[in-house]
């Protein structure tokens, strides 16, 4: 009933995120006046072209069958936060400053290597940009900012509440403006410290500059944590991207990932993006509806906390067994790979597994005149792998309480429409449904195809024991013939020393007293 006959503006929705939220909100809010989008031309492509492509996805299936008109209520804007006055006309923005009453910002970019720079443009500049348009509009009930749950890395204990940056966000924004790449690349390491990447130092600095604007804006943050496919809506094991957890499972898969650095006893921090954005949803309403404002502003963790709880180990364990029912097609190894606690011992398999391989595999392709791409896609995993790798040898504790209070809040048809049942997702079903959704949605591998991956799998599994066998027996080989190298160098030795007169003499004293 909240969003009913109001007008809303959501960034980034062309994103992973941003699609489900857009979806969600057309769907289980039919009574919503419109929705406001920023979206830019891409790769030549315009932003009606752009909004069409984005409506034949499959997440948006049901929405079209089921409730055609509510696509009608999307209004896209060209936009960009990277530019001034985020590059809106001054007819959109002045439409924008008057129809608007919920603005959700989640562009951000995900990039964990980024340079500080850009991250800073993205997440720190382009948040500034939102929140300077939305202090200009007239009737503003909430202003969400999606964060991280993960940009606080110095905290033990994440609790639901701000926490101040050691440096100002203003002062940093300055910095990046006025000093060079070169320069800002060398200070890095410095300014992030303790930030792993310039993602969650970014987001870190986002939050505090949001708080700048508490209490003359109604603002308030959210925090998911490592957002994983979706459990039922829109679509179960719905997913679009190769970021985190989901790029690990098409890697490994495929078997062109066959180690990573991991404590497997460490508990797994992930959240199905559904409920992520119920969260999202519920907290917008929550914040908008507070009949007296909070002193401080409201923060919540969008985390499973305790209550359902997996550790990294138990995930591969089950991903591995079905990956094994449900292989994808054209893999480049059997899938075997495992997690090493030890960085020492993982360093040890990728030269030998992933390295190796991909030198061989690219010398056969120069060969043969073929273009070469192994080392290109290894660089960018060992890459990859080196950024999540932080993730997953440390264990994370965050607290929602909050959120589970206002998880109880909810009555009737909302408690189900909106719902974050964390405890009663299988994870069993749910990884089955990750793996499937990953093969048919973002490999576009026809479900018809299993047959032939299931016997390909056969074949991939029967050359890797093949090859292994071979290459214990060759260092089996070396070491015996190592052995008989070393014998006869012995031996050689003890005919010089034997021929040697002193030697000689010694051995004709000794015949003689026997």
């Amino acid at each position: 009933e909240f969003f009913a006959g109001r007008s809303l503006l959501i960034t980034g929705a062309s994103g992973f995120m941003g699609k489900v939220l857009l979806e969600k909100l057309l769907y289980s809010c039919p009574d919503i006046h419109q929705i406001f989008i920023l979206i830019r031309p891409k790769r030549g492509k315009t932003v009606e072209a752009r909004i069409d492509e984005m409506f034949k996805s499959p997440m948006f299936h049901r929405l079209r069958d089921e409730r055609p008109g509510a696509l009608k209520k999307l209004v896209p804007f060209s936009g960009d936060v990277l530019q001034e006055r985020l590059g809106l006309t001054e007819a959109a923005q002045k439409r924008l400053e008057d129809e608007v009453s919920v603005v959700i910002h989640s562009a951000a970019t995900l990039r964990l290597e980024s340079r500080l720079k850009d991250a800073v443009e993205m997440n720190l500049i382009g948040t500034y940009r939102v929140l300077e348009l939305a202090k200009q509009i007239k009737n503003l009930k909430v202003f969400v900012h999606v964060s991280t749950a993960f940009c606080h890395v110095d905290v033990p204990v994440m609790e639901e509440k701000v926490y101040e940056s050691p440096i100002s966000p203003l002062d940093i924004m300055k910095m990046c403006d006025v000093m060079d790449e070169e320069t800002l690349d060398i200070i890095t390491p410095r300014v992030m410290n303790p930030h792993p990447n310039s993602y969650t130092y970014s987001k870190r600095l986002a939050e505090d500059l949001v708080n700048n604007y508490f209490p003359k804006l109604p603002v308030c943050i959210v925090r998911p944590s490592i957002v994983t496919p979706a459990v039922k809506e829109p679509l179960p094991g719905w997913v679009d991207n190769l970021n985190g957890p989901v790029g690990l499972l098409v890697g490994g898969s495929k078997g062109v990932i066959r180690s990573m650095h991991c404590k497997a006893e460490y508990l797994a921090e992930l959240i199905p993006v559904d409920y992520a954005i119920n969260g999202i949803i519920v907290c917008t309403w929550k914040v908008a509806t507070m009949i007296e404002r909070a002193k401080e502003m409201p923060v919540y963790n969008l985390t499973q906390g305790k209550t359902n709880v997996i550790s990294w180990g138990k995930i591969l364990e089950i991903g591995r067994g079905i990956a094994y029912q449900y292989p994808f097609s054209m893999m480049l190894w059997y899938p075997d790979g495992n997690i090493r606690s030890s960085k020492f011992v993982h360093n040890l398999y990728a030269i030998f597994c992933h390295w190796l391989p991909a030198y061989l595999i690219d010398g056969l392709l120069f060969i043969f005149g073929q273009k070469r791409f192994m080392i290109r896609v290894q660089t960018k995993i060992a890459t990859g792998l080196e950024v999540l790798q932080y993730f997953t040898t440390r264990q994370w504790h965050f607290k929602n309480d909050k959120l589970l209070a206002l998880r109880e809040e909810l009555k009737g048809a909302d408690k189900e429409m909106f719902a974050m049942p964390f405890e009663e997702v299988k994870i069993e079903p749910y990884m089955k449904d990750c793996i499937l959704g990953a093969r048919h949605y973002l490999m576009k591998e026809d479900p018809a195809s299993l047959p032939r991956a299931r016997r390909t799998l056969k074949m991939m599994w029967l050359l890797d024991r093949t090859v292994t066998l071979l290459f214990y027996l060759f260092i089996a080989w070396m070491i015996v013939s190592s052995s008989e190298t070393l014998r006869g160098i012995l031996d050689s030795i003890l005919d010089t020393f034997s021929s040697a007169p002193i030697f000689r003499r010694a051995v004709e004293k000794t015949d003689s007293r026997l």
